[in-house]
């Protein structure tokens, strides 16, 4: 069964077939990153079938077909005892509908997909604006609507068979329960990835915010549109994540348009400004301004615009996200390109991702507070390393994929060469059929060893290479060459990493750690495999296991000293 990692593809939830996706790609490639760039792409898809071939889809591909749907969707807030044929029963007076999900965040909510546009602008006519007689409304109109219409509520207790989809992941406690009825490590490590990674009611959920935001944005942009990236869309997103947003101004129509060499000639008269930074801070700061005070559910608006890279925050209650809206990032949305592309390449690399990540969480050597801990996206970029200094490699450099890249791949942005192939079938994988539990004890044996003093991480390169600077740990932005990733992380942090390292590859090399052991009812007995990194306790066993190496070592010493002597 190992031996299939080395040819199969990763199958993320929600992705089918791509015939009718391409259909519908025209419209979307103006919107995009670079907008010739990304239509040579697709076009180069279109003529070589390389997605269809290897069932992976590019992520212009993945992000055209989701905001497609989120454009058929709307977000309904219900009451907890609302009748689901009922309630889907009035809304198919308005059209077919494709899909539909309940959730809960500060109540309970419905997401409802219709087969049109139509559908939805029929729906949005028969919708009310409130009337509440000592509040003033500001009338702007959304897809967020509340259901009022209380016909559709059971009079009784229960909830009429609701089934909500869950938003955040399972208490670790329960999670490490559920690890220990598991047959094998892979099993595990498989388990925890499938409990954390992004659903496809989640991913639904983020791309519609995406679309309501755009909708506020359109009074200024009418061709704008906003889209995820980073963790809601590279595949290494965990449920409850932030959802990082891209305000797409460059697919705007007018742009790079040749002038007649004769006759009239038109052009938009615009205001100018010193920099395109002060242009997005400008275009943010009017965006924040209407998020704040007419976006419906937005609350706790802050705009950070003096930040290296300008961005709006905020919470979007009805759907729990914590948000972090921005513009000119598209650096960020090529690692996204990139990131996604790997974990596509081979199943493994995701479950490598989560788990560690997991572990890391655990332990406390990341955390959702700015600091000098080690930050998911450096983990991301240790485990690719990892991947690609296996013998034989299991994924390949960055230079290796702009190698293969073609016309239609080629990216700089702001002097920063982003340039890598987008195409599967063009990218040749070597046959490696380690098995997660092995890949996990050599990724703690790789890095409890590695010269983090002399040595850098480079997934460019694909090797260690000497420090430019002197900092506890470096790892080389893939884009931004001169930039350091981990410049937060301090040698206490990276102290403890090696050490749990240490402690990790230990406790997977013990036997007795890595089978189930069960009463004879067939019960687990206690945790064992997985379960034992993932506990809190082994923090505090860190120094002591050190101090009894260092003590046994001693001890050795001192009776070759004294064997000498009795010697001589």
């Amino acid at each position: 069964m190992a031996s299939s990692y080395a040819v199969c593809r990763l199958h993320m939830r929600g992705r089918g077939s791509l015939g009718k996706c391409l259909q519908r790609l025209d419209t979307f490639l103006h919107r995009s990153i670079g907008s010739d760039v990304v239509a040579a792409q697709a076009e180069a898809a279109r003529r070589d079938g390389s997605d269809v071939k290897y069932g992976s889809k590019s992520l212009y591909v993945v992000q055209a077909e989701r905001q497609e749907q989120a454009e058929r969707s709307v977000l309904i807030s219900c009451h907890s005892r609302t009748n689901e044929k009922k309630f889907l029963k009035d809304l198919s007076k308005h059209g077919d509908i494709k899909k539909h999900f309940f959730y809960e965040s500060y109540g309970v909510y419905a997401v409802v997909e219709f087969s049109s546009q139509e559908s939805v602008a029929s729906l949005l006519e028969g919708a009310n604006i409130p009337t509440v007689s000592h509040e003033s409304m500001v009338p702007f109109k959304s897809r967020l609507l509340s259901l009022r219409n209380f016909n559709s509520v059971d009079s009784s207790n229960q909830q009429a068979g609701q089934q909500r989809q869950p938003q955040t992941t399972p208490p670790i406690n329960e999670l490490m329960q559920r690890l220990s009825r598991e047959e094998s490590i892979d099993h595990q490590i498989t388990h925890l990835t499938e409990s954390y990674q992004l659903t496809e009611e989640n991913i639904r959920l983020r791309f519609l915010v995406c679309s309501l935001l755009k909708d506020i944005a359109a009074a200024y942009f009418p061709e704008c549109t906003i889209k995820p990236f980073g963790s809601s869309v590279n595949g290494f997103g965990k449920l409850g994540c932030d959802l990082d947003m891209f305000l797409d101004l460059d697919g705007i129509s007018g742009r790079n348009v040749k002038m007649p060499k004769s006759g009239l000639s038109l052009e938009y008269q615009m205001k100018r400004a010193s920099s395109e930074r002060a242009v997005t801070q400008s275009i943010l700061s009017v965006i924040g301004e209407c998020v704040d005070q007419f976006g419906p559910g937005c609350v706790g608006v802050q705009k950070i615009l003096n930040a290296r890279c300008p961005l709006v925050r905020f919470a979007h209650q009805p759907s729990g996200f914590q948000c972090d809206l921005t513009a000119n990032n598209r650096v960020a949305m090529k690692s996204t390109e990139l990131l996604y592309l790997y974990g596509e390449l081979d199943p493994r690399v995701r479950c490598l991702v989560f788990t560690i990540r997991c572990w890391a969480r655990t332990h406390g050597l990341t955390s959702s507070i700015p600091g000098a801990w080690i930050t998911n996206f450096s983990l991301t970029v240790m485990v690719v390393f990892f991947l690609q200094r296996r013998n034989p490699p299991i994924l390949p450099t960055l230079d290796q994929l702009r190698e293969l890249a073609g016309p239609a791949d080629k990216s700089v942005i702001e002097g920063n060469d982003c340039t890598f192939v987008s195409n599967f079938s063009k990218i040749p994988l070597h046959s490696n059929t380690a098995t997660l539990e092995q890949l996990l004890c050599e990724f703690f044996d790789f890095y409890a060893t590695f010269p983090f003093s002399k040595m850098s991480i480079n997934i460019r390169k694909g090797k260690e290479q000497n420090k430019p600077e002197v900092t506890p740990l470096h790892i080389q932005n893939p884009f931004e060459t001169s930039l350091n990733v981990s410049k937060n992380v301090n040698a206490s942090q990276l102290d403890r990493f090696v050490a749990l390292c240490q402690e990790s590859t230990w406790l997977l090399q013990q036997r007795e750690n890595n089978t189930p052991r069960r009463h004879t009812e067939g019960n687990t007995t206690g945790p064992w495999g997985l379960v034992q990194l993932l506990m809190p306790l082994q923090v505090a066993g860190v120094k002591s296991r050190k101090g009894k190496r260092r003590e046994a070592a001693s001890e050795r010493i001192k009776s070759l000293l004294e064997s000498l002597k009795n010697k001589n």
